[in-house]
């Protein structure tokens, strides 16, 4: 690993003479800090070992570090960074750097901005990158922010991720201008038979995938997580994913879900055991505690925004179908990641208002 001034230490021996000349990152850091206290929770040898396919050594360059690779991954889609803004953030931050695995700070990056787009391509459309969102569930498990019963009565629902494509012939730049043409020819009082506003509205096509998203329907600890997403190519039939996707559920989190909610627009649907699907606004045999999972079954919504909003699903900037796959997932795994950053945090103040309380000091707002 270089230092300050470009030099490479020359053996093992002298590197372990180079990194005692700097402090450990443990020594300069706040060892509380939600950051410090999620890279101790995370099982990164899982992780090591899910990755392992596409990290074999052989000829040329040794491969970077799993953790390195999988903790890029993690806080570029829990802070929202481009592939640029995460590297310089990366080097000046310890805590992103301790993150990472790195023990002493360091002053150059170990690896190149384009890394990271081989091997997202390495890693699959969503593979071995669902063992981050895989990961994200056990440490909420481990955590106490999600339980086992969280698990059996789950949300389903489908969104739209745009690809970042706009080409001169894009229909939404075709309904923009007619958007524009009205708006002129209003100013100018320019009688027009019709704006055609409303009827273009309906014929843009929008490039870009369907993503079908699982939360559980109750109201766990830590807040709604994602228990499972998936990018779906080709504008499939609501009705005609859920099957796949509640087997994906299982697998992902060894938990068969008892109970499922919909909205209407998976009518029809393909699951095999029929009398688990309960859809929005089916009166037989609902009950009481089922009518309010029903009511519930829209916290969904917001659930999706803030994936869209916050975590780089609103628009997908990778590759091809396997980019949009993996985007999907590693918004998924960031949004979680950012709820278990809170729940760690909200654990901290639970620990500090106790110990005040039994030192008998005034809490501090």
């Amino acid at each position: 690993m270089p230092d300050g001034t470009g030099r490479q230490p020359q053996s093992a021996k002298e590197s372990r003479h180079y990194h005692l000349l700097r402090p450990p990152l443990d020594q300069i850091v706040d060892l509380g800090h939600p950051l410090v206290r999620l890279a101790k929770e995370i099982d990164w040898g899982f992780l090591d070992e899910r990755f392992s396919s596409v990290c074999r050594s052989g000829p040329g360059q040794p491969p970077l570090p799993t953790r390195l690779v999988a903790g890029l991954l993690i806080l570029k889609h829990l802070h929202d960074l481009s592939d640029e803004a995460l590297c310089a953030r990366w080097l000046e931050n310890p805590y992103y750097q301790l993150f990472c695995g790195e023990e002493s700070f360091q002053h150059r990056l170990p690896f190149e901005r384009s890394s990271l787009s081989r091997w997202r391509q390495r890693l699959g459309g969503e593979g071995q990158l669902s063992a981050l969102l895989q990961e994200s569930l056990s440490v909420a498990h481990k955590t106490g922010a999600l339980s086992a019963k969280d698990l059996e009565r789950v949300a389903v629902d489908t969104t739209v991720q745009p690809k970042n494509i706009a080409l001169p012939t894009d229909a939404r730049l075709l309904h923009k201008a007619i958007i524009m043409l009205g708006r002129l020819a209003k100013k100018h009082d320019v009688p027009l038979r019709q704006s055609y506003v409303r009827v273009a509205k309906r014929a843009p096509y929008e490039f870009g995938c369907k993503v079908s998203v699982a939360t559980p329907v109750t109201k766990p600890k830590g807040g709604q997580f994602v228990l499972h997403a998936k990018a779906l190519h080709g504008n499939p039939y609501d009705g005609h994913t859920l099957g796949p996707i509640i087997a994906d559920v299982q697998k992902l989190t060894g938990v068969e879900p008892r109970r499922i909610h919909v909205d209407k627009g998976y009518r029809g649907y393909n699951h095999p055991k029929k009398f688990r699907v309960w859809i929005s606004g089916q009166v037989r045999r609902v009950t009481k505690t089922i009518r309010r999972e029903m009511r519930r079954r829209a916290a969904i919504e917001p659930v999706i925004g803030h994936i869209k909003a916050e975590h780089r699903m609103e628009r997908s900037y990778l590759k091809g179908r396997d980019g949009d796959r993996a985007n999907a997932v590693l918004a998924a795994a960031g949004y979680n990641f950012s709820l278990l950053i809170r729940w760690l945090e909200a654990l901290l103040r639970a620990l500090l208002d106790a110990l005040l309380r039994a030192a008998g000091t005034p809490q501090v707002v």
